[in-house]
């Protein structure tokens, strides 16, 4: 059995008034249970009991981990691919927005097989790519002709020298959260963003599935953010939310992996309607997405 990590105070916030939420199953690798927990004072989840840092690779050992293997088999990940070419320049556009700059020298942290860093190495960008998973980066090598760093590289980076940090998906993976962001702050530019889209369970799609919210994603996902635990985990570590954009993609696949998980038919009209009702209500609050991204600013 790998070693456990077993949680008394919240990992986000520090604070001891936590208590059990729901359980959830892996449904990609192992097909084991997980209990996510619940902090009553920043409002941010966790999930209970994951393997250490050194033994958490098995959970992401699967040919249907796209983000790794970017694979195409099956409807949803045909359909993420589908609708990639158009995430990836929206992302690039709004790094060029929040930044003020048309180029500039960027860090992606979880650049997976490299297709973010890519789109930025074409429009003029410096970049710098980390991912932990030796089969992204070979695919990332293989596609692109980039040469990602492993993630301990982060630690080893001269302070002031990036005008954005992105980090797609990628926070809610990583053991060493606090330590990632004082580092991130360091190594920041003043005045320099920083980008991190995470699932919202908060959001209308995450409330219909339950349990079955294919973003709790566990063992893999360690947390599960809200608006709220996002903005004070940053305020903690010396940034300004500056705003948040909507992921509005990411209900439907969300909603469709989801349906395989709750009933095994991956009904996709009840999914893309999940998905379009989550979305809706998210018209007016971009903070009830599905998945959120948040742009801070280094104070």
């Amino acid at each position: 059995m790998p070693e456990l990590i077993t949680y008394h105070q919240c990992p986000l916030c520090g604070s001891a008034s936590v208590y059990p939420a729901l359980s959830a199953r892996d449904h990609t690798v192992s097909g084991e249970q997980f209990e996510i927990w619940h902090c009553d004072d920043c409002s941010g989840r966790f999930t209970q009991r994951v393997p250490v840092a050194a033994a958490i690779g098995a959970y992401y050992q699967s040919s249907a981990y796209v983000s790794h293997s970017d694979t195409e088999k099956g409807l949803v990940n045909r359909l993420y691919h589908l609708v990639r070419n158009y995430t990836l320049t929206t992302k690039r556009k709004l790094v060029q927005e929040v930044t003020g700059m048309p180029t500039g020298a960027l860090l992606d942290v979880g650049a997976g097989t490299g297709a973010f860093s890519n789109t930025m190495l074409m429009a003029g960008w410096q970049v710098t790519a980390l991912e932990p998973d030796e089969t992204a980066r070979q695919n990332a090598r293989k596609k692109y002709g980039l040469e990602p760093s492993p993630p301990d590289q982060l630690f080893s980076l001269a302070p002031n020298q990036f005008d954005a940090i992105t980090l797609w998906h990628v926070l809610e993976h990583v053991h060493d959260l606090h330590e990632y962001l004082l580092q991130f702050h360091r190594i920041l530019k003043p005045g320099g963003r920083l980008l991190i889209a995470v699932p919202n369970y908060t959001s209308y799609d995450a409330k219909v599935y339950g349990e079955f919210w294919a973003a709790y994603d566990v063992p893999r996902h360690l947390y599960h953010f809200s608006p709220k635990s996002m903005q004070m985990l940053g305020n903690a570590k010396g940034f300004d939310l500056k705003g948040t954009e909507p992921m509005w993609f990411d209900s439907f696949y969300v909603s469709m992996l989801s349906e395989q998980y709750s009933n095994g038919s991956g009904n996709i009209f009840g999914a893309l309607w999940n998905g379009l009702i989550s979305n809706l209500k998210a018209l007016g609050d971009r903070k009830r997405c599905s998945s959120v991204i948040y742009v801070f600013a280094k104070k």
